[in-house]
């Protein structure tokens, strides 16, 4: 029979608890660049209305407006996510197998996305100016300029910075998870079985009760009274006349 109790409790090694600690830093990343994309709104909008201020294109003073509420939007949605993973990462603490294959899933599209806007944040800061603009719309590069001329010096390096940290923080997250020693953490206990003693009885199963005993005469003596007794004498059936 198995015997539930007797199940050997899982040892959490610390390759899972790590792993959980990664999630944590970047969850904190991501809400530190939402802070500073925050902080610098005001000033990314007012340069992006004075570089479109004078385009006659159709539309272009809506673009100034369009790319603060992507950039915000985005940032915003990268710290939701980074918070979902790391509430996965606690559940990976108690062995959720299933929780482990959500943080593969949703670590490795986060992954993706910051390396993608880490590397778009390198390709505009190292763009060099005197690109091709269309019409007497700014070149991308122009704005580039504007902006850091507009920020304070620290928001690049540090955007670039929480970027970085992120991204390898992320990558060790879901590598340690593919560790062996995680694999035995999050592969299902087996139930060890062990024989009954002996005497014993299986569990869930019902014993009998033992055969009632007559008083006085030993289990097998009969009641008090009973015919073939000795001592007794049977009633008598004669009437006096």
């Amino acid at each position: 029979m198995v015997d539930p109790q007797n199940t050997p409790a899982r040892q959490r090694p610390g390759v899972v608890t790590i792993s959980t600690y990664l999630l944590l830093l970047f969850a904190v990343c991501q809400l530190i660049s939402v802070i500073v994309s925050l902080t610098t709104i005001g000033t990314v909008r007012e340069v992006m209305d004075e570089a479109y201020s004078g385009s006659t294109v159709e539309g272009a003073e809506s673009l100034g407006n369009l790319t603060v509420v992507m950039t915000v939007a985005t940032a915003i949605f990268l710290l939701v996510v980074a918070l979902a993973l790391f509430g996965l990462g606690l559940l990976n603490l108690r062995g959720k197998n299933g929780a482990r294959i959500a943080t593969w899933i949703v670590g490795g599209i986060m992954f993706c996305c910051t390396g993608f806007s880490l590397l778009s944040g390198l390709a505009s800061g190292m763009s060099m100016p005197g690109g091709e603009t269309s019409g007497d719309m700014p070149s991308a590069e122009e704005i580039q300029r504007r902006l850091e001329e507009a920020l304070p010096g620290w928001v690049t390096p540090v955007s670039l910075l929480l970027g970085v940290i992120s991204l390898i923080a992320l990558l060790a997250a879901l590598i340690l998870l593919a560790l062996p020693k995680a694999n035995e953490f999050f592969r299902k206990p087996t139930q060890q079985w062990e024989p009954p003693m002996p005497g014993g009885s299986y569990p869930n199963q019902p014993g009998y009760p033992p055969a009632p005993g007559y008083p006085g005469g030993g289990p097998s003596a009969p009641p008090p009274g009973a015919p073939g007794q000795p001592g007794d004498q049977p009633p008598s059936t004669d009437r006096p006349n």
